[in-house]
């Protein structure tokens, strides 16, 4: 086994097997990873917001998704993956207060797996597999020797997606 890449939050990085990529602490935030099965590489991103076009002082491209998904591929291009053969997983996106479910601007979860979903459709990249939504926490990590998908939630049972 391989070392264990660390993306922090509002970050992005790629990585290959035999290393595996994981982010903690996603609540609303969205964990996006792209995957090139044929190489064995990928990419993860974790996001907080959903659009960079509606907030000033943007210029972490990590932290949107509309942004970070075409820095990561660029990233995955340049290391010899093939953007047709991308595939993905996400997860995160949860509506961690219950109370405030009925804000727009509180519902910032459905919001990113939204944004997240929407730019990955217009990219013609397909979503494999998601664990979103529901009122908890997760953590995630990707073994992209295998392509399987880690999610850990306290309280929860450990799954692979």
């Amino acid at each position: 086994m391989g070392k264990q890449i660390k993306v922090g939050m509002a970050d992005l990085n790629i990585c290959s097997s035999p290393d595996t990529i994981t982010t903690l602490g996603l609540g609303s935030c969205v964990g996006i990873v792209l995957y090139d099965a044929s190489i064995k590489v990928c990419g993860l991103a974790h996001i907080m917001l959903p659009d960079s076009t509606q907030i000033r002082n943007n210029e972490n491209v990590a932290k949107f998704a509309d942004t970070a998904i075409d820095v990561l591929i660029e990233k995955l291009v340049q290391a010899g993956a093939n953007k047709s053969r991308f595939t993905a997983k996400i997860a995160g996106g949860a509506q961690m207060f219950a109370f405030s479910a009925g804000n727009e601007l509180t519902r910032v979860g459905e919001r990113n797996v939204d944004a997240t979903k929407t730019k990955l459709k217009s990219l013609g990249i397909r979503i494999l597999a998601e664990d979103v939504g529901l009122n908890y926490g997760r953590t995630i990590e990707f073994f992209p020797e295998t392509g399987q998908l880690m999610i850990k939630a306290v309280g929860k049972e450990v799954k692979y997606i």
